[in-house]
């Protein structure tokens, strides 16, 4: 019924080998899982939205923004990419050329005008002229062994690590984000702002990979596109809102009818951070620039303080009646504690120094010398006995012995 398989091994030696060649693909594909690759695909939506970003011509070339030939690394790559270096129409610097995908170009523009731009001259009355930004690198998620592959692998993320304004200032979020009030609310304008843009948005308190920067990208969460993934959630009230304008963050004015107050020193038409409203208010009307006016006398009268009237203060006491005459102090007599003198006694000289009777050393007592025997040196008395046998000369310089024997 079923024919016969070409690959089906037939011999135990076929059979060896297939399992030998099992194993070996088994082993590379869990140290392909270990090492973090993971067997995934490009989705089909990337390439479409790119192409559908070009044909409705959200980027176009220019001296700043230039096509790339596409990028294939895999499941890393972008169809048609763009080498970036400046964004918003050549308005905004970037640091470093960045390699981004259609979609994250138009979006990052549309963000920079809406958001960006407005945030800056709101809070500091100046552009920004330059960003600190990174793009695209084929790498998992937060560089995460067995991870999925991170947006920046498509370009189609952005990360955003500071802002350099005209006036010369600079504002990193790695600083900034904790720093002085009006960089934080700054900061918080651009960050919200971004949430109604991009589908992701994380910058620091989201993970611990996001500390010092902010990141937006253009993924998916759904097949429908609608899911957004905005962290950290902060309490904060964004002045940049669609269709509200935005009020410049400004000193307050004074309140009208409160004066400043009238000192010998003012002169209220030479000061120049008088309005031209105070000005009117006050009376007066601003002097062409070196003309010193003298005040008129009723002003100096009225800014002069009234004198108190006299007070009636008493007559004076005399020194001797307020403070009555007291006795010199006069010193109790002491005790005498000077101690005893001792009674000097007659000098007595004392014994000359003697020496105490020394030991006599032990004297050995000497031994007698047997008839037949020689006397020898101090601890060898006892010496060869005379006798018959051979001769012995004992009697040598130096020895000690006296005479000479047979032994």
């Amino acid at each position: 019924m079923f024919g016969r398989v070409a690959f089906w091994p037939q011999s135990a030696a076929q059979w060896k080998r297939a399992a030998l060649g099992g194993g070996v693909l088994a082993l590379v594909g869990v140290a392909m899982s270990a090492c973090g690759f993971r067997m995934e695909q490009r989705e089909p939506w990337r390439a479409q939205a790119e192409n559908e970003c070009i044909a409705r011509g959200e980027v176009r070339p220019s001296a700043v923004i230039t096509p790339m030939a596409p990028i294939d690394r895999g499941v890393c790559g972008m169809e048609k990419p763009f080498r970036v270096e400046a964004l918003a129409q050549g308005t905004m610097g970037l640091k470093s050329k960045l390699v981004l995908a259609c979609p994250m170009v138009s979006m990052a523009d549309v963000w920079i005008a809406e958001v960006v731009q407005p945030a800056a001259e709101l809070y500091f009355g100046a552009a920004v002229v330059e960003m600190k930004a990174g793009s695209y690198s084929c790498r998992t998620m937060n560089n995460q062994r067995g991870a999925r592959m991170s947006e920046h692998s498509f370009g189609n993320a952005l990360d955003v690590m500071s802002f350099r304004f005209a006036d010369g200032r600079e504002i990193s979020v790695v600083k900034g984000w904790k720093g002085p009030a009006v960089e934080q609310e700054f900061l918080r304008e651009v960050f919200v702002g971004a949430c109604r843009y991009f589908s992701t948005v994380l910058g620091p308190g989201a993970d611990i990979f996001h500390y010092d920067h902010f990141h937006m990208d253009l993924a998916r969460h759904n097949p429908a596109g609608t899911r957004r993934i905005c962290k950290p959630a902060i309490k904060f009230a964004p002045r940049l809102e669609p269709g509200r304008p935005a009020t410049p963050v400004r000193v307050p004015p004074r309140l009208p009818g409160v004066q400043k107050p009238l000192l010998p020193s003012d002169d209220i038409q030479n000061d120049p951070f008088v309005s031209d409203d105070e000005m009117a208010d006050a009376g007066g009307a601003r002097q062409p620039a070196g003309a010193r006016p003298s005040p008129p006398e009723d002003a100096m009268v009225a800014r002069a303080a009234p004198v108190p009237p006299a007070r009636a203060y008493p007559e004076p006491v005399a020194a001797a009646q307020a403070y009555p005459r007291q006795d010199a102090y006069r010193p109790q007599p002491q005790p005498d504690y000077r101690p005893a003198q001792p009674v000097p006694q007659p000098y007595r000289p004392e014994p000359a120094y003697a020496p105490p009777p020394q030991r006599p050393l032990y004297a050995q007592p000497e031994r007698p010398v047997p008839p037949g025997w020689i006397k020898g040196p101090p601890g060898r008395e006892i010496a060869a006995p005379r006798g018959a046998g051979r001769s012995l000369d004992m009697a040598g310089p130096g020895s000690g012995f006296t005479g000479s024997g047979l032994y």
